[in-house]
């Protein structure tokens, strides 16, 4: 009965976790882009962004740990600043563990954190946030099926297969910050050809990121990645508050 017990338990945990194969990437990629913010209906090249992904660990156990880190230039502070370093630890079968975002848009500095545990065959997380005040938050939710975090899910979504889906396949779940969840979905727009700011021409697959906003799903930011198994986003699309943003891919570096 005790050995029946474990592996009862065990299988309410993976079911829980939600895993998935990790067919997209490697240890050590790094991935380089370059910046772009519509001004009064110009683009002007703002700043960078970096993506990197390194397997590492997380409280003893193996893990992957990826960082997405965005930095605007002196050129628009004055009309917008931009500093966002978000950072998410994941199981090697790319369920979440943790995940950080420190973020100063604007006049305005705050940071998100979520821990996630998966005892009792449920999703349990501690959210927090320091708020732009300097004052803290702290929330705790259980939930029963898979949740993740804005760099989670877009890591996860590196490995889905896309085979057999059609414009308007939507894929839905649930995203968790420093003090909500709120419904959210992926959408697959379609195939098209993007020119990065390397010169190279990429075949691509487009995805958007929707969240619910009074009661309505709105676009959040277009992903554009590549149309095979590594599925590299080349191009991403972002409808911020203060107008449009879009960054292109400068530089691929991958582990051999």
């Amino acid at each position: 009965m005790l050995g029946l017990g474990v592996v009862l338990m065990f299988s309410l945990m993976l079911s829980a976790q939600c895993p998935l194969q990790n067919t997209a990437f490697k240890s050590g990629e790094h991935l380089t882009y370059n910046l772009y913010y519509n001004w009064k209906f110009v683009w002007v090249k703002a700043g960078t962004a970096s993506m990197s992904t390194v397997q590492s660990n997380y409280k003893g156990k193996p893990s992957w740990r990826a960082s997405l880190v965005t930095r605007g230039n002196e050129k628009v502070d004055h009309y917008f600043v931009l500093r966002d370093t978000i950072l998410s630890y994941t199981t090697l079968d790319l369920c979440p563990l943790y995940y950080r975002k420190g973020a100063r848009e604007g006049k305005r500095y705050y940071i998100d954190e979520v821990f996630y545990d998966y005892t009792g065959g449920k999703i349990n997380t501690r959210q927090h946030r320091q708020h732009a005040d300097g004052t803290h938050s702290w929330t705790k939710n259980t939930f029963k099926d898979c949740i993740y975090d804005m760099l989670s899910i877009f890591v996860r979504a590196r490995s889905f297969n896309s085979e057999g889906w059609k414009k308007g396949h939507v894929i839905d779940f649930r995203m968790v910050d420093g003090n909500s969840c709120e419904n959210a979905q992926l959408v697959y727009r379609g195939k098209s050809t993007i020119k990065g700011d390397n010169g190279v021409k990429y075949r691509c697959l487009q995805l958007s990121y929707m969240e619910l906003d009074d009661g309505k799903y709105k676009r959040v930011v277009d992903f554009y990645v590549t149309d095979d198994n590594k599925h590299i986003p080349v191009r991403l699309d972002m409808f911020l508050k203060f107008g449009s943003a879009k960054a292109f891919i400068v530089g691929i570096k991958e582990s051999k």
